[in-house]
């Protein structure tokens, strides 16, 4: 019976490891959801550069805008992995507490669930 050599072993380094990320942001009249590949470290401020979204949509501002990590907030610094979604969010037009604030003045009632309740009155 012949016999049978080993394979030979050879050390190729392994290619680098990708990660690929979404960026995100919904702008008043139109969105981006722009899929992003590179290297591991890659950082959220890196991911938004990268993406081109700032050429689309000049109003984002890194310095102003918040962004996030699927829905909770980020730092620019954080590195992300293979999956994640970067949100680009807006500035509120108006502050939620103002406004309930505002309705509560005007006697509007709301419900859990529910548009503007009618009064008690009619």
């Amino acid at each position: 019976m012949p016999s049978v050599s080993e394979p030979a072993r050879c050390t190729v380094a392994e290619p680098e490891q990708r990660i690929e990320v979404e960026v995100a942001y919904a702008g008043v009249t139109e969105q981006a959801l722009i899929p992003v590949v590179s290297e591991q470290g890659l950082t959220v401020k890196e991911a938004v550069e990268r993406s081109g979204v700032m050429n689309q949509f000049p109003e984002i501002d890194l310095g102003v805008n918040k962004v996030g990590v699927f829905g909770k907030l980020a730092r620019l610094d954080q590195a992300l992995a293979t999956g994640d979604r970067v949100e680009i969010y807006r500035p509120l037009i108006a502050d939620p507490k103002e406004q309930r604030k505002k309705r509560a003045a005007e006697g509007k009632v709301m419900r859990k669930g529910a548009g503007e309740a009618a009064s008690d009155d009619a």
